[in-house]
């Protein structure tokens, strides 16, 4: 079996060493990168299943590095989880709008980091075992082995994290779900996020499937529900 690559991306050597070592320990292979050109560069060449990627990097700031990653139609479906100094709601809520998956504020416990880079590369490895499960609603056509979305014969890019939502949803039409539900569903059991959160990746699923967003609803007080 492959063993999963992660590209660290940080331009302190000191945190580069300890995320590598630790990822290695777990038996994960480790690609290092000092700045976001560099890492932009690895993308195109290698086979990266997970970036961990800082916020504060020289020239190409780690936001940039992630809207370049996600705008790739060839590379968006690489997850990312954003490690950073910066911890207000706002640094937050940005990177889960541009696409990232996770978000870890330094100082960090290795353990959690391992912990979360484990729950999303689990996460993708369950929507592709899962590729005969084709969903069809409302003329939407949602294929999580090839991670494609089809609506009107034409292809919808979504994120990581937006396509899980929504496969989530649709696999069970009329359930309501809570926001907690949704996250521990996508992210992992007790991951730490903010209502807030969870309703921007909904608005940008929303904006994405243009008319076919309707059918997401937000049931008042409680969370969001796939239309029957």
């Amino acid at each position: 079996m492959i063993k999963p690559r992660i590209l660290i991306v940080d331009d302190e050597e000191d945190i580069l060493e300890l995320v590598a070592y630790n990822l290695k320990k777990e038996g994960y292979q480790t690609v290092c990168a000092k700045s976001g050109e560099d890492a932009l560069k690895i993308i195109k060449t290698e086979d990266i299943h997970v970036m961990v990627l800082d916020l504060m990097l020289p020239g190409i700031s780690g936001l940039e590095v992630a809207k370049i990653l996600k705008r790739d139609p060839e590379k968006s479906h690489i997850p990312v989880l954003m490690l950073t100094a910066k911890d207000a709601e706002s640094d937050m809520v940005s990177g889960l709008e541009i696409g990232a998956d996770d978000y870890v504020t330094k100082p960090f416990s290795p353990k959690v980091l391992i912990a979360r880079i484990r729950a999303i590369i689990r996460k993708n490895n369950t929507l592709k075992s899962d590729g005969q499960t084709v969903i069809q609603r409302h003329g939407i056509t949602i294929h999580p082995g090839r991670r494609t979305i089809i609506i009107d014969n034409r292809s919808v890019n979504l994120t990581y994290t937006e396509f899980q939502i929504l496969y989530y949803l649709a696999s069970r039409p009329g359930w309501v779900f809570t926001r907690t539900q949704i996250v521990d569903a996508v992210r992992g059991d007790n991951y730490s996020v903010t209502d807030r959160s969870v309703d921007v990746q909904i608005v940008g699923l929303r904006k994405k499937l243009e008319d076919y967003g309707k059918y997401i609803e937000t049931v008042r007080n409680v969370g969001y529900r796939f239309r029957e």
